[in-house]
């Protein structure tokens, strides 16, 4: 008798009848592009580990202005043994973070956005092209302000007495900031997909921008010193003009998909109700 092979079941892709994925067969989406994700970063990592004497140069630049502008001395402290180490190699997570930024974007897209016909691919060139652009203008804002906010808050300090930065918590604020700049600088593409997948309108987008702008305030406030306000507002002005740039890409793609519907016949129950 022949033995009859077993095999188990795969979970594929395919939607239900209602253009809806089961939940394990989204756990199992959400799974693979993270491991592709987590492995473009590791190999980005690794090149950007060649690249941490340069960074550490870049963002000890401030510290050497600011000891050749004071009397007294300015430094960074290295306390512990191993804290040369954890930063380079914090620096090259950083770097690799930045460097695969088109891999986990596109897996981002492609997650929140499987159902893309043929004639919709077109939006992941879209989506990528502003994306990527926006991240890295982030990243690079975030170093641009860095030196000003050093400066600013060494102004506190008295003339004379000699300032010590722990090595750690200051590497780890500027790369903290400059990601954080990055992915905030995202998120109105992301408003942008969400419309674009029917999830939110833009009206709905738009009756959030007191919320939006309070995020951008709050956010501002969070990522520079309390004495820094004009880093504060370099770091607002763009988040709000991004917001509400998606919002008016967002509206202009409902008018256009209502007029596509009218051609066709269709009719949005939700079209006519007010705005509140």
């Amino acid at each position: 008798m022949a033995a009859t092979s077993r095999r188990r079941p795969k979970y594929s892709r395919k939607k239900n009848p209602d253009g809806r994925m089961r939940l394990a067969d989204h756990l199992i989406e959400f799974r693979n592009r993270f491991i592709i994700c987590a492995i473009a970063v590791v190999i980005a990592m690794i090149g950007g580990f060649l690249l941490t004497d340069l960074v550490l140069d870049i963002i000890r630049r401030p510290i050497e202005i600011l000891e050749a502008t004071r009397s007294g001395r300015v430094s960074i402290n290295f306390a512990n043994v191993t804290t040369g180490f954890d930063l380079r190699l914090q620096i090259a997570l950083t770097l690799g973070v930045v460097i695969a930024s088109p891999v986990w974007l596109y897996q981002v897209w492609m997650f929140l956005m499987p159902g893309l016909k043929k004639g919709e691919r077109r939006y992941v060139l879209g989506f990528l092209g502003a994306a990527i652009p926006l991240f890295l203008g982030g990243v690079v804002l975030g170093f641009v302000l860095m030196p000003r906010m050093v400066e600013v808050m060494a102004m506190f300090v008295p003339e004379d007495d000699t300032v010590f930065y722990d090595a750690k918590t200051f590497y780890s604020f500027v790369l903290t900031l400059c990601l954080a700049v990055g992915v905030a600088f995202v998120v109105p593409v992301l408003l942008v997909m969400l419309n674009f997948a029917g999830i939110l309108s833009g009206r709905t987008i738009l009756k959030g921008w007191r919320i939006a702008i309070l995020i951008a305030a709050l956010f501002g406030a969070i990522s520079t010193p309390a004495a820094d306000v004009l880093s504060m507002i370099l770091l607002m002005v763009p988040m709000i003009a991004l917001y509400f740039l998606a919002v008016g890409i967002a509206l202009l793609h409902d008018r256009r998909q209502r007029k596509r519907d009218e051609r066709l016949g269709i009719v949005d129950p939700l079209a006519e109700l007010p705005v509140e």
